[in-house]
């Protein structure tokens, strides 16, 4: 019993691993994969735009990943209906593409993936940094609780961020600098960051948060 509970806990963790390993390596295999099976010159404005590069398989198999990770992460019942959504909305933004002609599948596009950066958030700032059922908590465990909570407000800045550059910049400042692109991958990072974390990859003693 206690080797298959064992068994267990190492299973648990190495999912938070694999889909904090999703979250870091996302937009790097992109760009670098772009760069070099699809004959990409510079950046693009958005990863969803790498759809419709060389490396848009890349990118949708990625996010199917990612997503049915979520549906089978099992934590307490708040991280099970959350990790649910995110499977939703990450199917969302693979399914619905970000330059179709039709406007209300590009309306879901940008819907499905502002409610996937909240799911990340809310597991950031909320559900990684719940208390056991004892409400103790280890020096180890409120360290990582402050880097969960840096990680969250990483991703707010970053979707604000998004959202100011759009807004402000022009054309030609987005095409040279490629903000957008940018951000989403900090929000990305910072999301992967704090599952690796939980995970385990840095602390032994993770499995007891």
């Amino acid at each position: 019993m206690e080797n298959r509970q064992k068994n267990q806990i190492i299973s648990h963790l190495m999912l938070r691993t694999l889909i904090g390993a999703i979250g870091m390596a996302l937009p790097i295999l992109l760009s670098v994969g772009c760069f070099i099976y699809g004959g990409c010159t510079e950046i693009e404005y958005s990863l969803s735009d790498y759809y419709h590069s060389g490396v848009g398989d890349i990118f949708v198999g990625f996010l199917f990943v990612l997503g049915f990770f979520l549906l089978s992460y099992k934590g307490y019942k708040p991280d099970n209906i959350i990790a649910n959504l995110g499977f939703l909305f990450a199917l969302g933004v693979a399914l619905f593409h970000s330059q179709s002609p039709n406007e209300v599948v590009r309306l879901l596009h940008f819907i499905s993936a502002i409610l996937l950066f909240v799911v990340f958030v809310i597991f950031s700032l909320y559900l990684f940094r719940k208390r056991d059922k004892e409400g103790q908590s280890t020096k180890e465990k409120l360290f990582r609780n402050k880097i969960y909570l840096i990680c969250g407000i990483v991703m707010i800045a970053a979707v604000v961020g998004i959202g100011l550059s759009t807004s402000f910049l022009t054309s030609v400042q987005q095409d040279k600098y490629h903000p957008v692109f940018w951000l989403e991958s900090l929000a990305l990072w910072s999301f992967g960051f704090s599952w690796l974390v939980k995970g385990g990859v840095f602390w032994k003693d993770v499995q007891r948060d």
